[in-house]
């Protein structure tokens, strides 16, 4: 398959992916039960259809469900991408993000896409999830605050991915450093950072 159909194929499905309605499942599930009742989480504490907010709401363990599973989209959207090629790895990866962010079957109102991006490292940019996961714990813990930390991984994914392409390191398993991971850099952090922008226009909490 060229590049230019691994790009159209490895878009489609990661923005399917994308989709996937992790938190309202979740909290469809939490509600469960004659005692309990219905959560919108979209209307409910920040309205982010989120993980942390799914913690808040609805409890610890459904909220680190929520994540686990946009993590797990975005991952599989980055794998099912890699086995069209490196270009639509790097396709997938980048609009897995776009399908959580803007889903068309809700209006295109969705998550910030966070969780389905650092998913997306897994199989896109592996060296990455070990870069992440030190630097925005240590942000989280040093400064408290979970924004504070999405900010920082925004820019060090970004800062990473230039320097990987120029360098030409390895991805381990993850497809081979070409242009395309500075792409699905620079429009997976911008996507996050639109959301979060739009959010605190929209006078709401960003998580």
């Amino acid at each position: 398959m060229s590049d230019v159909g691994q790009i159209l194929v490895g878009a489609l499905v990661g923005y399917v992916i994308g989709m996937f309605p992790s938190a309202d499942l979740v909290a469809r599930l939490a509600s469960r039960g004659p005692d309990k009742a219905a959560v919108d989480l979209r209307e409910s504490g920040s309205g982010n259809p989120g993980g942390l907010n799914a913690a808040r709401m609805l409890g610890k363990k459904w909220g680190l469900l929520v994540i686990v599973m946009d993590a797990a989209k975005g991952a599989l959207a980055g794998f099912v991408g890699l086995a069209l090629g490196d270009a639509g790895a790097y396709a997938a990866g980048t609009a897995v993000v776009a399908g959580h962010c803007w889903p068309v079957y809700n209006g295109f109102r969705g998550g910030k896409g966070v969780a389905a991006a650092g998913g997306s490292f897994f199989s896109v940019f592996p060296p990455m999830v070990l870069i992440d996961g030190l630097t925005t714990g240590a942000v989280a813990f040093l400064g408290k605050s979970s924004r504070l930390a999405i900010k920082v991984a925004l820019v060090i994914w970004v800062v990473a991915a230039v320097v990987w392409w120029a360098a030409d390191w390895s991805l381990w398993w993850g497809p081979d450093p070409g242009f395309g991971l500075v792409v699905y850099a620079v429009l997976g952090a911008a996507m996050i950072q639109g959301r979060f922008m739009a959010s605190a226009r929209a006078g709401g909490t960003d998580l």
